[in-house]
Order: C-alpha cells, then structure tokens, then sequence
C-alpha cells in the first residue's frame, strides 16, 4: 500500500477543494448572519472556484463494495434551503434553460437557488464529514462519490446558480428591496 501522504486523497487539488468546499458550506450554514448583499457576492466568488476545484480533482477508483455514510439528513437539508430561501427572498427562484424536460414543455421550468444550493451542500458536507474521519480508505471513497456526483448533479446546480446569481448582481435593480434583511 502506499505512503498515507502520497495518495491521492492528499493531493494538492484535493486539500485545495476541501478549502474552498468548507467555505461554501460555512456561508450557507451562516447565511442568516450576513446580509444579502454580502451572501449573493459571496456565492458569486465561491461557486466558480468550486466548480474549478471539482475539476481538478484525481479520478480516483471506488474500492468498497457498499455506499459509504452519509451524514446530511433530510432535516440538514431542509434546514439549508430554508435559510437560503429566507435570504434570497423574491430572487431565489430563476427560469431553467438547461432541463431537459424544456424541450417537450409549453411552460416554462423553474428553479431555484435554495434548493440548487442544498443539493450542493448536502454533497460537500457529507464529503466534508468523511475526510474528517481521515481513513484513507474512507477519504477515497468519498473522493470517489463526490467526483461521480459533480459529473451527475451539482456541478450543474453550481453553474446554474452562478447564471441567476450573475444576473441579478449585473441587474441589482432586480433584487428585492430587503437588501438589509
């Protein structure tokens, strides 16, 4: 087996992701302590350094057989869109472009930031959580679940949430008037 500190679970993407990936979950679990303002140009600098830290990641190989733990229950998950929908207000929901229900739908689809964002959090925290652990094994294969999970599900939701997010930040006199709440 090789050195603990040579794996792959030690690389420098790897521990510079864990960085950015702690961040993003500390803005969303302290959202109701910061202003709007402040949380939308937060997530505006965070989400493409994750999205590019995700990307760097090593591919690394699934060695267990069964799923590893999760951490983020339902009530976690709840509990971060929740915080997330009271801060966005108005603003959290945005039209969807990239679904592909679009295609064969007269209505338009909506989405939203808060549930885009719990999605996200529920992902980086229960790799968060299992890194802690520091099983290298344990750290592998939560390497390996995030890694798969971006490519399905929440690289889209971050790049899809920097798009709202983007344009309300280009449009400020769409935000709401509680910017102080």
């Amino acid at each position: 087996m090789e050195d603990n500190f040579e794996h792959q679970v030690y690389d420098k993407n790897t521990i510079e992701f864990v960085t950015v990936a702690n961040e993003f979950c500390l803005l969303l679990e302290s959202s109701a302590k910061i202003l709007k303002l402040d949380f939308i140009n937060r997530a505006q600098k965070l989400l493409p350094l994750l999205y590019l830290k995700a990307s760097l990641l090593p591919k690394v190989e699934n060695e267990f057989a069964e799923e590893i733990e999760k951490f983020v229950g339902e009530g976690d998950w709840e509990y971060i869109r929740t915080a997330v929908v009271e801060k966005m207000g108005a603003n959290d929901e945005y039209l969807e472009v990239f679904d592909d229900g679009m295609r064969d739908s007269d209505e338009p689809i909506v989405a939203s930031i808060s549930e885009n964002f719990a999605d996200i959090y529920q992902d980086l925290k229960d790799f968060l959580t299992s890194y802690r652990i520091a099983s290298v094994e344990i750290m592998n294969e939560a390497l390996w679940d995030l890694n798969n999970n971006f490519h399905d599900h929440w690289g889209q939701a971050v790049v899809n949430s920097l798009r709202a997010i983007h344009y309300l930040l280009a449009h400020p006199e769409k935000l709401e008037d509680d910017l102080n709440d």
